[in-house]
């Protein structure tokens, strides 16, 4: 049934008010009291699962890179991981009431858009291949001088890139002293040690061996350590210890019961 609506929808509503239409038609169609979406504000009977359900993600135990049940917001289209972000910033930083500036990585479109028309937000974006960005950088060699921003967003990248080591410490390099990074990664729950093996570099190699064409490691519990190495001092934080501001016992806004936030700072 609603596929067929959505069908009439696209042959029968003018393009420029689809986007508008479609929001109104999901969150009629979603409605229910169970969860809230922070993003859009939607009151949903349900979030849409996503994820993938490659076997070493599930072996592994991996974080953030497997199937979720109640990953998608069916309106916004933001996932879990969006929104434990961006509730850890609401609720654990001060980006929304002290100026600052922030550099925001491979950038969440819905955060985005909240962060850019913050006025205390010195807001700038950058990615390596997006053309959706305000610059190109590649962050194994940032172009800004020591010191140069007071917060970094840099989630879901990491696992990227091969030199991760000499990212982390460019991140290190450009963050002011006192200031703050948060650095999300996919994160095993079985392993002690990161796995990475760069003599595969097909994209079915490093989809059976890593959970994704283009990823190059599964990061373990060592993680933290990685980050300490590059000069960080590390907070893992676990959101399930403050619920009442990040869904409550019912976990309303979806989230992942096993992520944790990885704030470093740079003393």
């Amino acid at each position: 049934m609603k596929d067929a609506i959505k069908a009439l929808f696209k042959v029968f509503v003018p393009v420029k008010l689809q986007p508008k239409l479609r929001s109104i038609f999901e969150r009629v169609y979603w409605f229910g009291f169970r969860y809230t979406c922070p993003f859009c504000n939607s009151r949903l009977r349900a979030f849409r699962p996503s994820g993938f359900e490659y076997s070493v993600l599930i072996e592994r135990k991996v974080v953030g890179g497997g199937y979720r049940s109640t990953a998608c917001c069916p309106v916004c289209c933001s996932l879990d991981r969006e929104r434990l972000l961006y509730l850890y910033l609401l609720h654990k930083t001060d980006i929304f009431a002290k100026s600052q500036q922030v550099l925001h990585i491979a950038p969440e479109a819905r955060l985005a858009d909240i962060l850019r028309n913050q006025s205390v937000v010195d807001y700038l974006t950058a990615d390596l291949y997006s053309k959706d960005v305000m610059i190109e950088m590649d962050i194994t060699n940032i172009q800004f001088p020591d010191n140069s921003f007071d917060a970094i967003i840099c989630s879901h990248v990491l696992e990227h890139i091969i030199d991760d080591r000499k990212a982390m410490s460019e991140l290190y390099r450009t963050l002011k002293a006192g200031g703050w990074a948060i650095l999300q990664v996919p994160l095993s729950l079985s392993l002690a040690e990161t796995y990475e093996d760069f003599s595969i570099t097909t994209t079915a190699g490093r989809k059976e061996a890593f959970g994704q064409t283009d990823h190059v490691r599964i990061y373990a519990q060592d993680y933290k350590d990685r980050l300490e190495k590059a000069g960080f001092k590390i907070n893992v934080f676990k959101w399930i210890s403050e619920a009442e501001n990040f869904g409550g016992r019912k976990n309303s806004f979806g989230l992942n019961e096993e992520e944790s936030v990885f704030l470093a700072r740079k003393t």
